[in-house]
């Protein structure tokens, strides 16, 4: 069984010193395995490595319920001691198991918190303590196209300012030989694609109220969620066949081979185009979902396992102030398809979406969180649920989608 012991700031800053003089074991448990995802652990492995860390892996799959077998194994005594998480309530769960981690002063100690952006100390912050490693900054809602199909189509996404005016040009799309919209459609693609839009249609408010830490059910009703649907609805009659079950990042590549034109999504699809050789502003270009009257953000979160015995709390504090590290943070994501969670990068140095997204989270007031960062994951579970079962029923009604919703929520919430 482990104990929490409360890590002493001479011992951390000794520990440090001993974990970069000598390899020490860190078991990382997390669940990226695209391309691009792949070749972004391999940039922070390599630092890790560089500074005496031996990178022990558990990979799982990507939509097998992190959480879950993250707390198996805490349960089962054979924890790691570096995990991927962004849900709050896995890491109160923690706490409450006296294995929680407060990372404030490893990022305190390196100067890294000065460089922060609001949006990420906000995701990164659960209860007045830092909890998680930030590792890149993506907007979950934006639209990447082919500029080559987009020329070939004759149309010009850079012109859309609404949701109508990007769907008047499907014809002309389809017609051209392309398909407008690529959709995975797996229940967690849907259900990001369901808060993008929430956030374009519905705008922080209302946004807040479906998702905030206390949800009001008085939101479901409005008529922005109902909006939600229906473009939920218009999206879905133009999907194509292949998009049933369909990987994310798979998508991403029906897209880079010219088969379709965009692809709503979070922006960490730029790392496959990176991968795939291609250049942003070039080849593919980048917006915000047109019309959009907020963006969420995701600032993908790990976090680290209290309870360790000296020589791995300070590997777990020199492995967390790697993972910030302003040149290493960059160089990860450059690659993932993120944006480097500092604001004192070199803008020069960003490729012109992540410069677009900087621009984005300049504007505080139109940003929202993702889900994970503030909802109960239950509830958040049951809005995916609610709407891929409206996705993959062409009959179900935005009516009985709502009561739905009224359902699930009663059902959790009250």
């Amino acid at each position: 069984m482990i104990f929490y012991t409360k890590t002493l700031t001479a011992m951390l800053m000794l520990g440090v010193s001993a974990a970069a003089a000598q390899a020490e074991d860190l078991v990382i448990f997390q669940n990226w395995s695209s391309p691009a995802e792949v070749a972004a652990l391999n940039v922070l492995k390599t630092a890790a490595a560089e500074k005496g860390i031996n990178w022990i892996d558990i990979t799982i799959p990507h939509d097998t319920g992190s959480s879950v077998s993250l707390m198996n194994l805490v349960v089962g005594e054979q924890p790691p001691h570096i995990f991927v998480e962004n849900n709050t309530g896995v890491y109160r769960d923690l706490s409450g198991m006296n294995l929680g981690r407060d990372l404030t002063e490893a990022f305190t100690q390196s100067g890294a918190i000065d460089h922060f952006s609001a949006a990420v100390k906000k995701a990164i912050t659960i209860d007045g303590e830092i909890r998680k490693i930030p590792l890149g900054v993506h907007i979950d809602g934006m639209l990447y196209y082919n500029m080559e199909v987009a020329a070939k189509a004759g149309v010009d996404p850079t012109t859309w300012t609404s949701l109508d005016a990007m769907f008047a040009d499907f014809d002309k799309i389809r017609a051209a030989g392309f398909q407008p919209l690529a959709v995975g459609a797996q229940q967690w693609q849907i259900g990001y694609l369901f808060h993008a839009m929430m956030a374009t249609l519905a705008g922080p408010e209302i946004y807040n109220q479906l998702y905030g830490e206390t949800p009001d059910a008085a939101a479901i009703d409005t008529p922005e969620v109902r909006s939600v649907f229906t473009w939920l609805r218009k999206f879905q009659q133009q999907a194509d066949e292949g998009s049933v079950n369909r990987d994310w990042n798979m998508t991403t590549n029906d897209v880079i081979a010219g088969k379709a034109l965009m692809q709503i999504h979070g922006d960490w699809m730029k790392g496959e185009w990176r991968v795939a050789g291609k250049e942003a502003g070039k080849d593919f270009g980048c917006i915000p979902v047109p019309g959009y009257k907020a963006v969420p953000v995701t600032v993908d979160g790990w976090g680290a396992l209290g309870g360790q015995p000296p020589e791995k709390d300070a590997a777990e504090m020199l492995f967390a102030q790697i993972v910030v590290d302003a040149k290493v943070n960059a160089d990860f994501a450059s690659v993932k398809g993120a944006t480097p969670v500092r604001d004192d990068v070199d803008p020069a140095t960003l490729d012109v979406c992540a410069q677009r997204v900087v621009e984005l989270l300049k504007d505080e007031a139109r940003q929202v969180n993702n889900p994970s960062v503030t909802v109960d994951a239950d509830w958040s579970n049951a809005i995916w649920e609610v709407a891929f079962n409206f996705w993959s029923d062409p009959t179900m009604t935005e009516d009985a989608a709502i009561a739905a919703l009224h359902g699930q929520f009663d059902t959790i919430l009250n």
